[in-house]
């Protein structure tokens, strides 16, 4: 694999879906740094990939992604490449989720991606284009109950790709989003363990999950890498502004009864 090759690539996010993003990119050939606040995540990523440049992040905090993308400039000459896969998934209606937990959401799923945005894109048009990818999820799409924060921040991240397609079309930089459905990440293993109490068998639940995906199964992260992978790259050059689903089909039959 070369297709990343000469390319600089920052991810926000080290278990999970950022994780396989992170370690396809490098496989590709970029430059990646790799932003999380999860220190065994973090370490684990360093260990499987030394070429990925790790950093403890809080990427709510401007000063953080600022130092993270000047890092990036001086010592790889610029940035191609931001995958916004960042994300917490706190439980609640609007009512028992207190304010904090809601802003909190809302900061690090989307407020971390206008940060990188803001930071990012005047490396990007210096190096004549680049690529955004955004990571929703298909509740941003048609939500279960009892997860108002989420939901809010992952339709909030496709108005917001689409506002950010329009707004750097002319500058060569496309913007686009995915929205998985169940994968199988730390975040799924809180779900299961959520509904089914702390010492869950989190296997079979998952089994459990995969049966609602007319495909049968949970997804893997490094199905949704390939995904971002193929939007960041230049062979998907005339696609902006759209989120793509990989969620087994879940949502296709959805209010079909």
């Amino acid at each position: 694999m070369s297709d990343f090759t000469a390319k600089v690539a920052l991810v926000t996010g080290t278990t999970g879906i950022a994780r396989s993003a992170a370690l396809r990119l490098a496989k590709g050939g970029a430059q990646v740094m790799a932003l999380g606040i999860d220190l065994k995540g973090n370490a684990a990523l360093a260990d499987a990939a030394p070429s990925i440049v790790v950093r403890e992040a809080d990427v709510t905090l401007p000063e953080t992604v600022a130092a993270a993308v000047a890092y990036l400039n001086d010592h790889f000459g610029g940035l191609d490449i931001i995958v916004n896969s960042a994300a917490v998934h706190p439980y609640g209606d609007a009512v028992t989720t207190d304010p904090a937990t809601f802003a909190h959401c809302l900061a690090v799923n989307v407020g971390s991606i206008y940060l990188t945005a803001h930071y990012g894109v005047p490396l990007m048009r210096k190096r004549g284009g680049g690529a955004i990818v955004n990571l929703s999820s298909v509740q941003g799409h048609a939500c279960q109950a009892g997860v108002a924060a989420y939901v809010a921040s992952k339709g909030a991240i496709h108005a917001l790709t689409r506002a950010m397609a329009l707004d750097f079309a002319g500058d060569r930089i496309r913007v686009n989003s995915v929205s998985p459905g169940s994968v199988r990440t730390p975040i799924l293993e809180l779900a299961a363990r959520t509904f089914d109490g702390p010492d869950a068998d989190v296997d079979a639940v998952f089994e459990r999950f995969g049966a609602a995906h007319p495909i049968g199964r949970i997804g893997e992260p490094e199905e949704v890498a390939e995904l971002i992978a193929f939007l960041a790259s230049d062979k998907a050059g005339f696609i902006t502004g759209s989120d793509y689903r990989i969620d087994g089909g879940l949502t296709a039959g959805l209010g079909v009864r």
